[in-house]
């Protein structure tokens, strides 16, 4: 990763299950050029790892304060990943954990 790029672990919170939250961020990040990972957590929460340049993923984390029109967010919890960006080609929706 170059010094324009950066890695991010979000966590969403609110009515984000059950929405197309997941789907409606895979496209987005898609559209942005991000690569890394969403997936819905038992405790209702939607948490991912998003990698790509700044703005990029800055956009990406300003959609995800508002979603898709079918979700309603409580809050994002951004927290920096060092270390953390797996080997990612592009973006995945995986498994509930």
């Amino acid at each position: 990763m170059d010094a324009t790029s950066t890695t991010r672990h979000l966590r969403i919170t609110g009515r984000v299950q059950g929405v197309g939250y997941r789907w409606s961020m895979a496209q987005q990040a898609q559209a942005l050029g991000i690569t890394g990972w969403v997936r819905n957590r038992r405790d209702g929460s939607v948490e991912a790892l998003v990698c790509g340049p700044v703005e990029a993923v800055q956009a990406l984390v300003e959609w995800a304060q508002r979603g898709p029109a079918t979700a309603w967010v409580d809050g994002v919890e951004v927290r920096e990943a060092l270390g953390a960006a797996e080997d990612l080609s592009g973006f995945e929706q995986r498994e509930t954990v």
